[in-house]
């Protein structure tokens, strides 16, 4: 019994190594994976960005995250969104990266900037902010020490995004109402209101009707979460002031995400909001749109419009000229096609269908002629590969 008990001894070990050595070897899989797959997954850009004002003793370390490319398009200008929380970082910054991975579309690259955790002199102006009517320290120091520090450091290109939720989404609305030029958009997730917070529901009446010059937009949301309901009659008293006083100049969408977790709203209104602002960049006037059944002037027209008064950046009419040419018969498209490479020189996607509009009509040597254009004016490798491609077939006929 010994001997036997023995050997068993010694054969359990056995069976257990090769147990550790399987289990190992497999977490050497996955370990492997994971770094792979580090590798591969893009890395944040994140800085801090030092801001010293007079209205507060010690600087005040701001996080900035950079778009992936930003290091790479050294030409290019992006727009910048604002939180005050420090914890909505790193959702920004990751909801940003997936929404703007895919060519900008819905969210154009951002530069993603958050306040400090516990800074007490930018905590005392959003206090004053908060209980004293009429104080605007905090706006002040937005205008002369926070903006001006981000646009000198990075490649800003003037649209800027306040984003905000429950108090903070309050000081948002504050903002829009008492220094409408400070920011070109307004996001507001579940904004507390009640005891005269910032005392937005006192003077929104008369400032909203105020707004002027450049187009303003504000996206405000709730829920019926337990943790809104005591703010509920203060947002639909908000969203009665939106619609009795807003003028046109600013671009609204009052959204309500009942049945939706508390925690949730930031998320979603974040989303929403996001793709509100950045609709007209990304949508195409169809062909038969009041606009584009004027004509090519009237669709330029339309787009000059938006990136003067809109956006303050420009919004490229390139997708709304090609919609129209795609639908007319080949004699009126190649003229819009024409107009489209007049307007925008580098508009790779115009000489590609010029090039296949000549090709149907049997002109070979004109197709070649505007599918080398549109090989050399992208960088893109699905685009180099498509014309690359339909270059090749053009040549062999």
């Amino acid at each position: 019994m010994l001997t036997t008990g023995t050997k068993r001894y010694f054969k359990w070990p056995l069976i257990w190594i090769n147990r550790i050595t399987r289990y190992t070897l497999l977490l050497s899989f996955f370990s492997i994976g994971a770094v792979s797959a580090t590798e591969v997954l893009p890395q944040l850009n994140t800085e801090t960005l030092s801001v010293s004002s007079t209205l507060f003793s010690d600087p005040a370390d701001f996080v900035v995250t950079l778009p992936n490319g930003y290091t790479k398009q050294t030409d290019k200008r992006y727009v910048v969104l604002f939180d005050l929380h420090p914890r909505s970082h790193l959702y920004l910054s990751g909801m940003h990266d997936w929404m703007s991975h895919n060519g900008g579309w819905p969210w154009l690259e951002t530069i993603i900037v958050t306040a400090p955790d516990g800074h007490q002199g930018l905590g005392k102006l959003k206090k004053q902010a908060i209980e004293q009517r009429g104080d605007q320290a905090l706006l002040d120091f937005f205008e002369q020490d926070l903006l001006p520090a981000i646009d000198k450091r990075y490649r800003t290109n003037g649209f800027r995004i306040f984003n905000g939720f429950t108090g903070n989404a309050g000081l948002v609305l504050y903002s829009l109402i008492n220094r409408p030029s400070l920011f070109n958009a307004y996001i507001a997730a579940s904004p507390v209101l009640s005891k005269e917070f910032a005392y937005v529901l006192n003077d929104a009446p008369k400032k909203l009707q105020s707004i002027k010059n450049q187009a303003r937009f504000l996206f405000v949301s709730t829920s019926d979460s337990d943790f809104e309901q005591r703010q509920l009659d203060s947002f639909a008293t908000l969203e009665n002031i939106i619609q009795a006083h807003a003028n046109s100049k600013l671009n609204y969408q009052i959204k309500r995400f009942d049945g939706s977790y508390y925690m949730t709203q930031p998320i979603l209104a974040t989303a929403l909001g996001i793709e509100m602002i950045f609709n007209d960049v990304h949508s195409v006037l169809a062909a038969d749109s009041e606009v584009s059944q004027q004509g090519t002037k009237a669709i330029l027209a339309y787009y000059e419009h938006l990136s003067d008064d809109v956006y303050g950046f420009d919004v490229p009419a390139i997708d709304s000229l090609l919609a129209l040419a795609d639908s007319l018969p080949p004699e009126q498209a190649i003229s819009v096609y024409q107009d489209t490479i007049n307007a925008y020189p580098k508009a790779d996607s115009a000489y590609h269908s010029l090039a296949s509009v000549y090709a149907a009509a049997g002109d070979i040597d004109q197709a070649i002629a505007f599918e080398k254009q549109a090989l050399a004016n992208t960088d893109h490798p699905f685009y180099q590969s498509k014309y690359t491609q339909q270059l090749a077939e053009y040549q062999a006929q």
